[in-house]
């Protein structure tokens, strides 16, 4: 051990509290996804983040960094999405090893039939949660914490 500080008992009850939320959040939406819709919370994710995109389209290498899983298991769902008509894949016509994921219409069509229930899942969960005064400190604590994340790891913004 290197003798650096230990997290007072504040700082143990947020980091503790961050652990146990995200763990049940993220767990209780991937069970509503999938009872409801058949998407996995990180299918529904890199679904999501193609439909938001031009042309509906991303590199891999793009996906990866606004999905919720990393990248080698982006591979597996882009692959069991791709088999489902989810999504196809393009090869980058400027760099032979890179390649894009393409949201297909049955994709779309998957990602915006969940959305709404999604949706009212994060409100019923997350957002209404907490007490309006709160949410712009929520978001703004995560923006620092995200940007102390190595780049690869960062939360897509917009």
């Amino acid at each position: 051990m290197d003798g650096g500080r230990w997290l007072d008992d504040e700082e143990m009850r947020a980091w503790r509290g961050l652990v146990m939320v995200a763990s049940r959040l993220f767990d209780q939406l991937d069970a509503e996804l999938r009872a409801a819709h058949d998407l996995s919370l990180a299918d529904y994710e890199i679904l999501a983040n193609l439909s938001e995109a031009p042309s509906r389209r991303l590199r891999m290498s793009q996906l990866a960094e606004g999905a919720l899983v990393s990248r080698s298991r982006l591979t597996h769902h882009v692959n069991r999405m791709e088999a489902e008509g989810l999504v196809r894949r393009e090869a980058c016509p400027t760099d032979r090893r890179g390649a894009f994921a393409v949201l297909t219409d049955e994709g779309r069509a998957r990602v915006e039939a969940a959305a709404p229930a999604h949706v009212a899942g994060v409100r019923r969960l997350f957002v209404d949660v907490l007490p309006a005064p709160l949410l712009p400190a929520v978001s703004k604590g995560l923006a620092a914490v995200a940007g102390a994340l190595a780049p690869a790891c960062r939360p897509a913004t917009g």
